[in-house]
């Protein structure tokens, strides 16, 4: 059966009531948020024609806790500003019914960026990182299978360690969250 979030549909708060509430992380959320630039026009072009469409929702999972939210949210919020796609922001720990449709790897990772058509038919999701980044996470994960072993937290560091290496210094992976979002968009 297909993933549906039709329940979830306009339940959430917006991006902007998201970061006014914030209780953590504000001012690097906004950090990125002010580094955000188009690397390629061509993309800001795409973004901009999806107000052409009214079949797209858009909700993300996601709480102010997270690195990963902090560093990869603003980039989604400022891709699709543009874009007239309805955003409905679902705090995780709140919408732990909704979370549990969307497990990584069987865990609870955000954020989770969740496309859908008017009905509430799941079409895409992207999250929790960019794809070159989650693969540290991936391998991690299946070379360590027994969360009891000695050695799991320092491999888990060192994987977290390798994440950053690949997120880098400065904001140049937020070009490739748009692309991955582009590519995704694309296919519906």
């Amino acid at each position: 059966m297909s993933k549906s979030v039709a329940e979830k549909l306009g339940k959430g708060i917006s991006p902007q009531q998201f970061i006014d509430g914030m209780t953590k992380n504000k001012e690097q959320f906004i950090g990125w948020s002010d580094k955000f630039e188009w690397t390629d026009e061509s993309d800001k072009s795409f973004f901009e024609s999806l107000n052409n469409r009214d079949d797209l929702r858009c909700l993300i999972l996601m709480a102010d806790w997270c690195g990963d939210v902090v560093r990869n949210i603003p980039v989604v919020f400022r891709a699709l500003e543009n874009s007239g796609i309805p955003i409905d922001v679902l705090i995780m720990e709140e919408n732990l019914d909704t979370m549990d449709q969307f497990l990584t790897m069987g865990g609870r990772s955000i954020p989770v960026v969740i496309f859908a058509d008017t009905g509430g038919a799941v079409l895409g999701q992207w999250g929790p990182r960019p794809s070159h980044v989650q693969e540290a996470m991936i391998a991690f994960k299946q070379a360590n299978p027994d969360r009891d072993a000695a050695d799991y937290q320092d491999n888990l560091t060192a994987a977290r360690q390798e994440m950053g290496r690949r997120y880098g210094e400065g904001s140049g992976y937020q070009a490739v969250i748009v692309k991955e979002l582009r590519t995704l968009l694309e296919s519906f």
